[in-house]
Order: C-alpha cells, then sequence, then structure tokens
C-alpha cells in the first residue's frame, strides 16, 4: 500500500484532524505535506459535507445542508521542483469507500447518498422542476450500489474524485473573484445565485496563521465550480487508470482532492447528484516542465480516462432539443437541450412507476451517459442521455406487453421548506 500521507479518524470531525485540509482556494494555504515527482501516496478523503447528510428516511439533512462548508478537501500536497508553468501529471492508482469501514454513521462506511438539492439552498440542474429537497440512500456491496429509495435498479458504479486540482496564483484568484463578481452584480437577488463570492464564515483554512486568517478568508475563492486548476470538474471517467495534467500556478503545484464519489451521472444534474462518501485515494505524481507552453495547456486541466468503467452494451437514448417547455425557441442552446433530453428520460421512467423525483435521483446516480449530439443545425441543438439498460432488474425498453411496475409503496425522502 502507499504511504498514508493524509489520514483522516472517522470518529473526529474533518477540523479535529491532526492534519488538517481545507475548504476554499487561496495560494497562501500552506502544505499539510511533500511528496516528490514518482512518489506513489495514499490520501483519506472526507465526504464533501464532513458527515452533516444521515442513513436515515428524512431529507431534512439535505434541505438544510451547510453549503458554506463544502467542500472539505484533503491537501494541499506540495510537489518537489514543481513551478509555475509546469504541468503537474497525476495519475489515480486507485479509489473506493473507507477502508476497513462496512457501517457507521459517514458516508462511506458502506453506503453513499444522492441528494435533491431545493432551489432555496443551491438548486440543480433542473432546479425549476423540483425545488424541494429528495434524498436517497444507497447501499454498497463490493462495487455495486442498491438503494431502498428507488427499487428494482442495480449498477456498478464508476468511483472518482469529485474534485482534484492545483493551487491558483494570487493574479488567478483575483481573476476569478473578478469575473464571477462581475456576473453576480447582474441579478444580485437570483435564487438559487448566479455564483458564490468568497465566504469567511466557515472558512477551513489548513495551516493558515491566526493574524493571516481573516485576510485570506476574505479573498478565498469557494470551492464549487470547476475553474482553470481542474478542481470541482465532478467527471465519471476520472476514474481509477486515469492520469490528468494539470496546470501549475504556485512554487510545489500545492494539489489537493476530495469530493469522492461511488457513482454518477454524466452532468450530476440533482447537483448533489453523485453518490457522495469519503474514502481513499491513490495518487502518483511527476512533473513535465514548462509543460503548459509546450503544450498550450494554460487554462485547463486535461485527462486520459481510466480503463476500469462497466462495460455497459445495451443502451436506451432520449434526445433533446432547444426549445423550452414554454415553447420558446432558443438558438443552438445545448444546455437547454440536455434539459430536455433528461425530462424526457424522467417521464418515460415514470411509465414503470418511479415517482419524478426517484427517476431524476436515478440519472444523477447511475452511469448515465451525457452527449452533445448536434451542435451546427440552426436553431436547434440536439443532446442526448443514454441510460444503459442493463442497470434495472427488468426490461425496460418499449414492447408490447406495456410497461412493467416496479414495486409500489417506497419513496425517496422528501423535506420542503414551510
Amino acid at each position: 500500500m502507499p504511504e498514508l500521507i493524509f489520514p483522516l479518524d472517522s470518529t473526529k470531525k474533518f477540523t479535529d484532524q491532526a492534519k488538517i485540509g481545507h475548504n476554499r482556494w487561496h495560494p497562501a494555504i500552506p502544505p499539510v505535506a511533500r511528496v516528490k515527482p514518482g512518489d506513489s501516496f495514499r490520501v483519506h478523503c472526507r465526504e464533501w459535507f464532513d458527515g452533516a447528510i444521515h442513513n436515515d428516511d428524512s431529507a431534512e439533512d439535505v434541505r438544510d445542508a451547510p453549503l458554506m462548508k463544502v467542500h472539505a478537501l484533503s491537501g494541499p500536497f506540495a510537489v518537489e521542483g514543481a513551478e509555475p508553468g509546469d504541468l503537474l501529471v497525476v495519475d489515480i492508482l486507485d479509489l473506493g469507500p473507507i477502508p476497513q469501514e462496512d457501517s457507521g454513521p459517514l458516508a462511506g462506511q458502506g453506503w453513499g447518498y444522492t441528494g435533491i438539492f431545493p432551489t432555496k439552498n443551491g438548486g440543480g440542474f433542473l432546479t425549476e422542476q423540483f425545488p424541494d429537497a429528495y434524498k436517497a440512500i444507497w447501499d454498497f456491496s463490493g462495487q455495486v450500489a442498491t438503494s431502498r429509495h428507488i427499487p428494482a435498479v442495480s449498477f456498478t458504479g464508476i468511483a472518482h474524485p469529485g474534485l482534484m486540482g492545483t493551487a491558483p496564483s494570487a493574479a488567478l484568484l483575483s481573476k476569478w473573484n473578478a469575473r464571477e463578481s462581475a456576473l453576480i452584480a447582474t441579478d444580485p437577488q437570483r435564487v438559487p445565485p448566479l455564483a458564490l463570492s468568497p465566504e469567511p464564515r466557515e472558512a477551513i483554512l489548513g495551516g493558515v496563521s491566526p493574524s493571516e486568517f481573516d485576510r485570506i478568508a476574505a479573498e478565498a475563492a469557494r470551492t464549487a465550480p470547476p475553474r482553470e486548476n481542474g478542481g470541482n470538474q465532478d467527471i465519471k471517467n476520472l476514474t481509477r487508470g486515469s492520469r490528468i495534467f494539470y496546470p501549475v500556478y504556485v512554487s510545489g503545484a500545492n494539489l489537493s482532492v476530495g469530493d469522492l464519489h461511488f457513482s454518477q451521472g454524466d452532468g450530476e444534474i440533482t447537483f448533489c447528484g453523485a453518490i457522495e462518501m469519503g474514502g481513499f485515494i491513490d495518487l502518483r505524481v511527476d512533473v513535465i516542465k514548462d509543460g503548459m507552453q509546450t503544450y498550450r495547456v494554460g487554462e485547463n486541466a486535461i485527462f486520459m480516462p481510466g480503463r476500469t468503467d462497466p462495460q455497459y452494451s445495451e443502451w436506451l437514448a432520449f434526445s433533446g432539443v432547444s426549445v423550452t417547455l414554454d415553447g420558446e425557441q432558443r438558438y443552438l442552446d445545448s444546455q437547454l437541450a440536455y434539459q430536455r433530453a433528461c425530462l424526457h428520460a424522467i417521464d418515460y421512467l415514470t411509465a414503470f412507476g418511479y415517482s419524478p423525483e426517484q427517476a431524476y435521483l436515478l440519472l444523477g446516480a447511475a452511469p448515465i451517459e451525457g452527449r452533445l449530439s448536434g451542435v451546427v443545425d440552426i436553431p436547434n441543438s440536439c443532446a442526448t442521455v443514454y441510460l444503459p439498460t442493463a442497470i434495472f432488474d427488468f426490461d425496460v425498453r418499449p414492447g408490447s406487453s406495456g410497461p412493467f411496475r416496479v414495486p409500489q409503496g417506497t419513496s425517496a425522502p422528501h423535506a420542503g421548506f414551510d
């Protein structure tokens, strides 16, 4: 087993550990450990809410989820010799739920969860159609997930880190804050907000000194969106065997990782759409000197997908075009087209007895594939959702005998605002 350089004790909160991670991006957050090019190492990761979501039949915890606390990131880890302008090479060797802990109160101890976030607390891809909070608990058996809240479904997860990236430079951080503040200013009262500005409350900044804490907390960027440094990309195929090339903006690169997922569909459409868990990840790092200029990788991470995905061979695909539910024509709006494809898949699954919320949760958690299928034929962009048929315990395809009816009486926990 690779050397464990960031341990977590499941009996303690994230902020009470021997080594403390962070939940904001800032170049002044000091590294908690140092590694050399070629090193392999293990990192423990806490589920992104640090235990705020519970294995029960209530969705009140999802409704009231403390978004200012996320994400609970492990790191930063400095890589010897890495300097601005280099590319950091990261190989994902292995990852999974919390080792040797198959039961307990933390996600990753034999179970995980998917949540539909309410509009008033983050929302999701289809928040206009699903404004309330819902939750599904998933039980793990090896690589297979099943849920008491979504019957007649089981599938092999593609485990991956939802979030991994390098620290920004001071200049890059300033750029993020300026452009996101400008976006917020276009509609400052929007619910959910257009972006998340720096928020000192609930900031976790690792080893930052008390004298500098307030200043850094006021500048540090939230970890919710993906950015030039990688970050919260939520790419389901970033799994075992993947190799990622991250731009380096500060000395040491200062790599951080977290937000592990047991499984996820393309887009993580419910916002908390993956099967969230804590666990471990084994990494190996290397450095390509001056790689950002050499390979023209200056504003993005690139990666080679792993080869251990479940091999689904049959799919049921749903298409959508860039026309709103009210019939308004939009010009080549691929995001709208993907929303419509997802809604078509949800409508279809209700014919088998699933509630719309169960279907929505399923599309967020199962390894569906989302594709931009047409982006040139004006005015309609076409997007598609591929649903693997093998995840169902019944034949989900259309047929002359009519749709199978899933067992009734099971529902996804729901919590609305008073």
